[in-house]
């Protein structure tokens, strides 16, 4: 712990040093003896310092007084590197368009997944800001947003070009309700962009072709936690990386449901996933050898990581199916074919599907939504899926009528 006396006695060196104080803050002493003030901390597991002065200029009390409001910010969840970007684009004017959409991003932030969220400022960041950041987000006329999103359409990256123009919308709408600007401009370039053409992700929706895809998985000779994740996805049709993803402590088998939390979501709300009793077989046959880990599908090199995203994928592979027949994406095509062609109640398919709620607010009530009848639903699915793969001629009923 310094003192001023110790502070005062530091003598310069060949190379730049550092003495730790307390709590994240430390004095850097350069080669010709200047003494920078430095605050080091985590934010979202990632190792982050900011300037806290020089010394004398900056004395230890003050120093440290800086750092306990710097400890409070990230105590409630802001970063501090955020809040002082802001400051320094306030000093330019609180109507620069960077400005307005940092302070809409913190704002909104935490109703997104921690991926969605820094997938987000990144994009701005990157693509935006450049080009736009710096002007007033008032005086933003149509050509000019165009010319940014033109850019990106010119790279061959039509998708982002129209997420980045959504979000641009959204900021110009904050901004508008929030007094700093008359009208959102983005609204004005709807059809200037080509639409993006629609991939699906390849899958198998023939019942005698999902048979012979579940009997050769069956007869899969790879690691045995393989077997058990392409066993368990088309049970549970998630998305890849939520099946990779996957903890034992999400699992109440007594309850028979998988309850995967708000922040794994795409959508960011809790999602549950009723288990047939194939599943759960499933489940407990994989016990016994990750149970005592954290995942259930752990990397073949660490527990402490989930499989690789490829791992499914290159599964399927080895069983014969191309990349254009068959993905782990596919099983949740798969299933919602199938399911609304036996008759299922629509919402109650898209809800298991955890596609997006328009209302968010509503989403992040509603995740047990019809869950009686998805339950119903799951187990029935289950059981198709075993005739199937039994070989017999199931045919789609109207189960739900």
């Amino acid at each position: 712990m310094l003192t001023d006396v110790k502070i005062k006695a530091l003598k310069p060196k060949d190379k730049l040093y550092a003495v730790s104080d307390e709590k994240g803050l430390y004095l850097e002493v350069s080669t010709t003896g200047g003494k920078w003030w430095r605050f080091k901390y985590r934010f979202d597991g990632k190792q982050k310092r900011l300037s806290v002065g020089t010394y004398p200029d900056v004395g230890l009390k003050q120093a440290r007084e800086q750092r306990d409001q710097l400890r409070k910010q990230i105590a409630n969840g802001v970063d501090p590197s955020d809040i002082r970007k802001a400051e320094k684009l306030s000093n330019a004017g609180q109507l620069s368009f960077e400005f307005v959409a940092r302070e809409w991003h913190q704002k909104f932030k935490h109703r997104w997944s921690e991926k969605y969220s820094l997938n987000t400022i990144n994009r701005l960041e990157r693509e935006v800001f450049p080009f736009i950041g710096s002007k007033n987000i008032n005086d933003i006329k149509a050509p000019e947003l165009l010319a940014v999103l033109r850019r990106m359409e010119a790279r061959g990256i039509l998708e982002t070009a129209h997420r980045v123009h959504q979000k641009c919308g959204q900021i110009f709408r904050y901004a508008v309700a929030t007094g700093r600007a008359e009208r959102d401009p983005s609204t004005d370039l709807k059809g200037a962009l080509p639409s993006v053409k629609v991939k699906h992700h390849a899958s198998i929706i023939e019942p005698q072709q999902i048979g012979g895809l579940l009997r050769a998985i069956n007869g899969y000779s790879g690691a045995f936690v393989t077997i058990c994740a392409l066993r368990l996805a088309p049970l549970v049709f998630v998305r890849p990386g939520e099946l990779r993803h996957a903890e034992w402590t999400e699992f109440d088998l007594e309850k028979a449901e998988w309850r995967i939390p708000a922040e794994k979501m795409k959508m960011a709300s809790v999602h549950i996933v009723p288990l047939s009793k194939q599943a759960i077989t499933v489940i407990e046959t994989l016990k016994p050898l990750t149970g005592s880990g954290k995942y259930l599908f752990p990397s073949i090199r660490t527990i402490t990581r989930p499989m690789s995203e490829n791992t499914v994928n290159g599964a399927l592979r080895r069983l014969g199916y191309t990349g254009d027949e068959m993905v782990g994406h596919g099983f949740r095509s798969m299933a919602s074919t199938i399911l609304n062609e036996q008759g299922w109640n629509r919402d109650a398919i898209e809800r298991q599907l955890a596609h997006s709620e328009r209302d968010g607010v509503r989403a992040a009530y509603n995740y047990a939504e019809y869950l009686p009848e998805r339950k119903r639903m799951m187990q029935s699915w289950a059981d198709y899926l075993d005739g199937l793969a039994a070989g017999a001629d199931v045919i789609a009923i109207n189960k739900y009528k």
